[in-house]
């Protein structure tokens, strides 16, 4: 491939940038059944991108109907090797206010679908380091573009990954503000797994849309709420990532994109064939 792409997983006003030229939708078959939707791939500040609706073009899947791996499976086989996630997120702290930005460091996770967000399995076993859930690297990119254009931006924090699909309730929204997290969403943590074992660089872009519900003077999130300051927050982003792509470097030569090295535990003369076929795009380099 000419050039590693980078890829951006968002919503629907992130591939309306200015300059994102050779627009073209691909449809990528996987193993692990169907991606979000089709990736529109092109050029953008002098980068191969390729774009991800996460809920599919008009908002069609639930967070708990994500299918990361195929997502990050198929990102992975159209040579992504970076991917900057751009979440709406709920504010856990005070000085996080709508329409801030934060850049998490780490994840909690209260989902309950360990299982679909690994690749590994069926006959070979990995276990990622998974400390340090995001690419730092991408992460400095991202607060260094961010405070060049002035935005309200924190550095770091934890991102609660919770299932939805309804909001949160007043009881949970205060114990995960009281065990000191700082965001909520509900798609991230198996993003970010799944680009780890794929060995794809990842990084979160939180754009804070409310206060949850724990902050009982401010009206309790809504879909209306959240839509409307992701609409304001739309042209900041935009921005931003065109501001990130050509500090990326050209090759993938960070310490994600090893991520595999020391981590798969099954003797290589045990892997099943067809696990392999399954995932050879992921492990094409250690076949």
């Amino acid at each position: 491939m000419a050039q590693y792409r980078v890829g951006i997983i968002g919503g629907s006003g992130l591939y309306h940038i200015e300059g994102f030229t050779r627009q073209k939708w691909v449809k990528v078959k996987t193993p692990f059944g169907s991606p979000s939707d089709e990736f529109l791939t092109g050029k953008l500040a002098g980068r191969e991108v390729v774009f991800l609706p996460r809920h599919g073009r008009g908002h069609r899947i639930l967070p708990s109907e994500l299918n990361h791996r195929a997502n990050f499976w198929a990102l992975k086989k159209l040579g992504v090797a970076w991917v900057i996630s751009v979440s709406a997120v709920g504010s856990l702290q005070a000085r996080y206010r709508p329409c801030d930005i934060v850049l998490p460091d780490q994840f909690y996770d209260r989902t309950k679908q360990s299982a679909a967000h690994s690749f590994f399995g069926r006959g070979i076993v990995g276990h990622i380091a998974f400390a340090q859930p995001i690419c730092e690297e991408l992460r400095q990119l991202l607060l260094q573009a961010a405070r060049a254009l002035k935005a309200r931006v924190h550095d770091g924090g934890t991102y609660v990954n919770m299932e939805g699909p309804a909001f949160s309730t007043r009881a949970e929204s205060i114990t995960n503000r009281k065990l000191g997290h700082d965001v909520i969403g509900m798609t991230n943590l198996g993003e970010a797994k799944c680009a780890r074992e794929a060995e794809i660089a990842y990084a979160t872009m939180a754009m804070i849309t409310d206060y949850d519900c724990w902050k009982e003077e401010e009206a309790p999130v809504t879909v209306e709420m959240v839509i409307a300051n992701l609409r304001k927050n739309a042209e900041t982003a935009q921005a931003i990532i065109a501001r990130v792509l050509p500090r990326i470097p050209a090759a993938p030569n960070w310490p994600c994109h090893d991520a595999l090295k020391n981590a798969i535990m099954t003797d290589r003369k045990c892997w099943p064939a067809r696990t392999l076929r399954e995932l050879e795009p992921i492990l094409r380099k250690y076949q």
